[in-house]
Order: C-alpha cells, then sequence, then structure tokens
C-alpha cells in the first residue's frame, strides 16, 4: 500500500525511519513530509495516490479527500478527530483510526498545572517580581480540601482526578455514562446539578461533538458557585467561551485557565475571553510533552501496520 505521513509528529526524523521500517519491510511504500502545510492544494498534492494517509492536529478538509481517489484510512495522531472532515469520510466509507490515550497523562498534568496558577497566582506573581513590586494582592487559594469536579470521566479525566486527588481533594466527577474506572479512582459520580453546585474547581474533558459544541453555555456556568474556577484542557468549541468571559468580569468565577478557544492560536487580540479578568492561558499545548509525542508516533504507526494486516484498532466511529 502507499502511505504517506502529511506533516511531522514532533519526534526526530531517525525515530520516524526506525517506525517506517516494518511498513517498509512488508513492502508498502511510505512517504514522509516534514513540514507542515494548512494549504489544501498542497494536501492535496502531498496524498495523490495514497491509500493511507498520516496526519496530526491540522486540518483535514473534504475538499482534500475527495480529491484524493485511492485513499481508504486515515490515521491521526491526536485523540480528536473533529478537524478531519468526517462526512466527507462517511461518504466514501474512509476509515479514521485515532491515536486515544496517548496524552492522558501531559492533558492531567497541565489541568493541575493551570488551576495552582490560577489559585496561587503564579502569572501575576511572576510579573510582581520583575517590576519590583511586593506579594500585596497576590493571596492564594489551596487545593487542599477543596471539591473538583469532572466533566468526561474517561481516562483523561479520571487521571485528572487522581492528581487531584493526590493534593487532598475531594473529586466529583460526571458523565453522560457509568464509567467503572472513575470509581476506582476514587471519583464520586454525580448528576451535573449536583457537580456544578458544589465544586470550587471544575476540569472540563469533553471530545467536541455535535452533542457537546456549547453544552458549557451560560446556563451551566451560572449554577457553578460563585468564586469557583474553570479549567479546559480538552476542546474549546464545547465552551461559550464569551459567557464565560462574562462570568469572569462580573466576578461570578474567580478565575480560569484556559488551553483550547474556538479556533486554533494565534488568538486575535480583541477575542473577549483574552480580555477577561484572571485568567490564564496556554495556546493548545495540554497535549505537547515529549513524552507524548514519542506515544502517539508509536500508536499511529501502530495503527497504520494494524490496519494493512487487517486488524482492527483504535477505529473510530464516524
Amino acid at each position: 500500500m502507499n502511505i504517506a505521513l502529511l506533516e511531522p509528529l514532533g519526534i526526530p526524523g531517525k525515530t520516524i525511519d526506525e517506525l517506517a521500517a516494518p511498513l517498509k519491510a512488508a513492502g508498502h511504500e511510505f512517504v514522509y513530509f516534514d513540514t507542515k502545510t494548512t494549504d489544501a492544494d498542497e494536501l492535496t498534492r502531498r496524498s495523490a495516490g495514497a491509500e493511507i494517509v498520516m496526519i496530526a492536529n491540522n486540518p483535514y478538509p473534504a475538499e482534500v479527500i475527495e480529491a484524493s481517489d485511492a485513499l481508504k484510512m486515515i490515521a491521526v495522531a491526536f485523540t480528536g478527530i473533529d478537524h478531519v472532515a468526517l462526512d466527507a469520510c462517511r461518504a466514501r466509507g474512509i476509515e479514521v483510526r485515532n491515536c486515544a490515550g496517548y496524552s492522558d497523562i501531559s492533558v492531567a498534568e497541565l489541568a493541575l498545572g493551570l488551576t495552582i496558577d490560577v489559585l496561587r497566582k503564579v502569572v501575576a506573581a511572576d510579573g510582581a517580581v520583575r517590576k519590583g513590586e511586593t506579594s500585596a494582592g497576590l493571596m492564594g487559594t489551596e487545593i487542599f480540601g477543596k471539591t473538583v469536579g469532572i466533566i468526561g470521566c474517561g481516562k483523561i479525566g479520571c487521571a485528572t482526578g487522581r492528581l487531584f486527588r493526590a493534593l487532598g481533594a475531594r473529586v466529583l466527577g460526571y458523565s453522560r455514562h457509568e464509567h467503572p474506572e472513575a470509581a476506582a479512582a476514587g471519583i464520586e459520580q454525580v448528576p451535573l446539578d449536583t457537580l456544578l453546585n458544589q465544586a470550587d474547581i471544575v476540569s472540563l474533558h469533553l471530545p467536541s461533538n455535535e452533542s457537546t459544541r456549547k453544552s458549557f453555555s451560560a446556563g451551566q456556568i451560572s449554577q457553578m458557585k460563585d468564586g469557583a474556577i474553570l479549567i479546559n484542557c480538552a476542546r474549546g468549541a464545547i465552551v461559550d467561551n464569551d459567557a464565560l468571559a462574562d462570568a469572569l468580569n462580573a466576578g461570578k468565577l474567580a478565575g480560569a485557565g484556559i488551553d483550547v478557544f474556538d479556533m486554533e492560536p494565534p488568538i486575535p487580540a480583541d477575542y473577549p475571553l483574552v480580555n477577561a479578568a484572571n485568567c490564564v492561558f496556554t495556546p493548545h499545548v495540554a497535549f505537547l510533552t515529549r513524552e507524548s509525542m514519542e506515544r502517539r508516533a508509536i500508536i499511529e504507526f501502530e495503527n497504520v501496520l494494524a490496519y494493512t494486516e487487517g486488524r482492527s484498532q483504535n477505529i473510530c466511529q464516524l
């Protein structure tokens, strides 16, 4: 089969060669493009003749899929697949496989890190030191003894809950479906209203799909405790970020730690959330660690090899 890796995976080229070796040994053609592109014409050129394309988190639009006559499977080096034109895949019967699990630890650790940044005013304190100021106005808040609400108790949500429990927090969880692993992680599963009413810290861990887009809106924010904080290391589209900005500016919420937005960074300077009070931001880096980049590359190549051998592995429901 003809296989094309359309963009870098954040690991050395030597490692790419090592991971591709079993595919080549099995007689498959493999080509690797070591630069990123979001240009549809260039993506079409790179995809030409490929039966399998391998991508990371850059968009793979419908026009490219429709122009790629040989395409049978898209291997995504990411957990979420909402950057792939799934309607076009369904129409063509193209299979999509993802790398679920590669970034569980990295996302959980950043969710905790953003929480600490917000509660202990780390960014503001850094600025104070650099400007020759004192600790005035930098009184912090502890995680110990607080109630944390995890919305989305999948693997990442459970990993996040474990970290908060290790710091002495009570952890509540909400998911549409029962997750036995949540109980094993010490997460008490409760209705969403209960979680929002009781949690001092709410951390979102939902996928982006038709049922979750803008699902965390003004109504859910209004149910949160006064003075609570919101952490979003999941997907920007699940939150009404204008409503979140309003709640922050009105003092309803004490702060927010945000890694994901309605669009990929760079974020416009006039974006309301960027100008809201008491926020700490990161530019969609929750997944981005050396360890996770290596894990996702291994999983993606394993997915491709499994496909060529007719084995089911990490197949996404479209």
